[in-house]
């Protein structure tokens, strides 16, 4: 069911030139960033220390967090585990600083904060090994999803709008990179996992706007279009839907993003760039792509088969 239809297709391929521009300038640059800044890693591909405290009653986790800015730790993460009173702090290596002293100078930290006493349970060293073992097999899962995107798309699409569709999302993933790579934001497992969740997200995106190319395709010989109004068309009879399960989506990621705490920041910043720029590329980068490849409508008729000939 449609909430609304716009009865003009919108000519979007009049200006495919200037979107692929666009799209070639912002790819290049993210290219550039990753290659010059690289990727700033949390302590799960780095390597720090874990401690494990516990509480009589709940703590505020902000007074902790600034406590130990205060005290001069940088890139930690304070987060809750198990239950409310349980909290774990991740804290990267240090030269010259072992586990124990780390863990000492954390306890004094916290007992300068107000409110309940912090019992320390547990304090465990990640070793740089453990975070290497974690970024090639985070990079192992990127590229398997890859190439399961890639095979079934080979086989769902003519190849122009398979070739067209796995670009556009690849265009995503190297586009979110750029930007934690441009910022140095923290890239950990809940942002990889953010981008692992982009790259089906997308895809769906450019699966439906194909999907309608193609049937478009097949039902214009009698009204005639052109390729460029057939993908028009195509794009404009599904911007309703796009503009609906999008806004869904990019509102329940807001509320993470404003109200789920530094723990889902990053997380929800990642699905939110995703999920702007996976309706940019399915409909801006995708579709003219398909335009330049020389998609027409002869690719999708299904031709009859010919009967044979009774043998006399």
């Amino acid at each position: 069911m449609e909430f609304f239809r716009i009865k003009k297709d919108i000519p979007f391929m009049r200006h495919a030139l200037i979107f692929n521009v666009i799209s070639l300038i912002t790819f290049v640059a993210a290219v550039f960033f990753l290659a010059t800044r690289g990727l700033h890693f949390s302590i799960e591909f780095t390597g720090g220390t874990v401690l494990e405290v516990n509480y009589a009653t709940a703590p505020q986790l902000e007074p902790i967090r600034k406590a130990l800015s205060n005290d001069g730790f940088v890139d930690f993460q304070v987060q809750n585990f198990g239950s409310s009173r349980d909290v774990m702090i991740r804290l990267p290596n240090r030269e010259g600083e072992s586990s124990a002293q780390i863990s000492e100078r954390v306890k004094a930290t916290l007992a300068k904060v107000e409110g309940p006493a912090a019992e320390l349970r547990r304090v465990e060293f990640v070793g740089p090994q453990v975070g290497k073992e974690l970024a090639s097999d985070g990079g192992l899962a990127l590229l398997l999803v890859v190439a399961g995107i890639v095979a079934y798309l080979a086989v769902r699409f003519e190849w122009r709008l398979a070739v067209s569709a796995i670009v556009a999302n690849l265009h995503d993933v190297v586009i979110i990179l750029g930007f934690f790579a441009f910022f140095q934001w923290e890239f950990s497992l809940p942002v990889l996992a953010a981008v692992l969740a982009v790259l089906g997200y997308s895809v769906n995106e450019s699966v439906v706007v194909f999907d309608r190319v193609r049937e478009t395709f097949r039902n214009s010989r009698k009204r005639g279009l052109s390729v460029e109004e057939v993908i028009d068309h195509a794009i404009t009879s599904t911007i309703s839907r796009t503009m609906i399960t999008h806004g869904s989506t990019e509102m329940m990621v807001l509320s993470m993003l404003v109200f789920g705490g530094p723990t889902l920041f990053y997380f929800a910043l990642a699905l939110t760039i995703g999920i702007l720029f996976g309706i940019y590329s399915s409909v801006l980068v995708a579709a003219p792509l398909a335009k330049w490849l020389g998609v027409k409508r002869e690719q999708f008729i299904i031709q009859p088969k010919k009967k044979e000939e009774a043998v006399v």
